[in-house]
């Protein structure tokens, strides 16, 4: 109810003289019982249940000010898998709170994430998931049949706020490089690179834990870091200095390009999965796609009304996905520009005027599931959600969650792991289903397909709408 309180108060303009309008339990659910304008507003009675007084005003319930569906609050919660707490000493300067950032090797062999002012620490992941966490029939547990592999622990030497796994064998496209007259083989070891506070990027051998290169040319912190899912070894940087970067690490780490668009903070990147597109997002509602062909920019998208902190594209890469603090998530047509759906996270949804709406509900990330069926959300308002991309009125499923940073989705797609203030992450099981047949088609026509050239098909207009996630 406080937040229709809110809402309410910010339509009179702060009116303390005025009543609230019906504050029960059945008119908060239908709103079609509370005019829009502000006259009738202020006509209103508390606790008085009736249609709108003004005749010439249509009902607020047309628009999208309140939860569309009664079954919003009410969404199953998803199951928790499993848990990591950072541990150590917390006096010691090593060992901070924040998990800003975290990701899965490609492989599915470890998972990384910030668990400290300067550390990174690597686990296991393929081990764990297969060995230990299996149980018999009588609820014993198994005794794992190889060997446990152990935790790994890197010392960054300071603030870490974003970090990546790279190797040249990808799961998303295969191609063959040719790294044999380099220094190291990324063919065979997998990669490491963490973004640090003073705008500098280190690489590490994650087999090793030794240190391999060591990126230096931002000049503010690097918010983000993305690995090219072709398998080329382009590094791509998100920084605070209003730039990114794209590195070449074939290339012994040689930086191939300065992105110049941004007038404030770049918050994320990501790249499509044919790694011919980057988005970036950041300050003043700033949304840009960059052609990385000639590394010029495609077209800026307008809609959100705050910042942007975070992207990803859809695994066929014919949508993106933007979250920002004006409460909402966004889907995209990246090649036309248009909106598809919107997700509110707030209701009644911050006007222009309070763009910012309210520090409980700002959208802190986002990430794609592999299906393409679903997208992961972390709110403010202490709860992570799971959205299908084909219902933008209630989540498929919630779990509460306090102080959530970041997530990412497993290679496999079983699992969401989230990263929250207190340094540690708590995996969820992500909602599966198997796909239908026509889904499945519609992924491989479009990861060749823009919809430049959907359009151009001789197909009908309702399977062409399809193709194009319209409908």
């Amino acid at each position: 109810m406080e937040i229709y309180y809110e809402y309410i108060r910010n339509c009179v303009a702060g009116n303390a003289d005025m009543d609230m309008p019906c504050t029960c339990e059945e008119c908060y659910r239908n709103s079609r019982n509370v005019c829009s304008c502000i006259d009738c507003l202020m006509k209103s009675r508390k606790y008085s249940c009736q249609q709108s007084p003004c005749e010439n005003h249509d009902f607020i319930g047309d628009i999208e000010y309140f939860p569309p569906h009664e079954d919003y609050y009410t969404q199953a919660d998803a199951e928790i898998l499993y848990q990591l707490k950072p541990g150590g000493n917390p006096n010691d300067q090593k060992a901070g709170a924040e998990t800003w950032c975290s990701a899965f090797a490609p492989d599915n062999s470890y998972f990384a994430w910030s668990c400290g002012h300067r550390l990174v620490r690597l686990v296991p992941w393929k081990h764990k998931i297969n060995n230990n966490e299996i149980e018999d029939d009588e609820g014993r547990q198994r005794e794992p049949p190889l060997p446990v592999p152990k935790e790994k622990v890197i010392d960054c030497g300071e603030y870490v706020w974003a970090v990546a796994f790279g190797s040249s064998v990808s799961s998303k496209c295969h191609r063959t490089v040719n790294v044999s007259f380099h220094r190291f083989n990324f063919g065979k070891d997998l990669i490491l690179a963490t973004g640090l506070q003073s705008g500098r990027i280190k690489t590490w051998d994650v087999s090793t834990g030794g240190i391999l290169l060591y990126l230096i040319d931002h000049k503010e912190v690097i918010r983000d870091l993305q690995f090219a899912p072709d398998g080329s070894m382009f590094l791509a940087s998100a920084s605070r200095d209003k730039t990114l970067k794209v590195w070449d690490l074939n290339d012994d780490g040689n930086m191939k390009k300065t992105l110049k668009g941004h007038n404030g903070w770049v918050y994320s990147c990501s790249w499509s999965p044919d790694a011919k597109i980057l988005a970036s997002v950041g300050q003043n509602k700033t949304v840009i796609l960059w052609d990385m062909s000639d590394y010029s920019m495609m077209r800026k998208l307008t809609g959100h009304q705050n910042d942007v902190v975070a992207c990803d594209f859809s695994p066929d890469g014919a949508l993106l996905a933007t979250g920002s603090y004006d409460t909402r998530v966004i889907l995209w047509d990246p090649y036309t520009g248009q909106k598809i759906r919107t997700f509110g996270h707030l209701f009644p949804p911050p006007s222009c005027i309070f763009s910012g709406g309210s520090n409980d509900f700002w959208v802190r990330h986002i990430s794609f599931s592999h299906d393409g069926c679903h997208i992961a959300t972390l709110c403010d308002d202490k709860y992570v959600r799971f959205w299908s991309i084909y219902n933008e009125e209630v989540p498929v499923k919630k779990a509460q969650l306090v102080n959530a940073l970041c997530c990412n989705y497993s290679p496999d797609g079983c699992c969401l792991a989230t990263g929250t203030r207190d340094g540690n992450v708590v995996f969820y099981m992500a909602p599966m289903r198997v796909q239908k047949l026509q889904h499945l088609c519609r992924l491989s026509v479009r990861r060749v397909l823009p919809s430049t050239k959907v359009d151009a098909l001789p197909i009908p207009q309702k399977l062409m709408g399809y193709l194009k996630y319209e409908n």
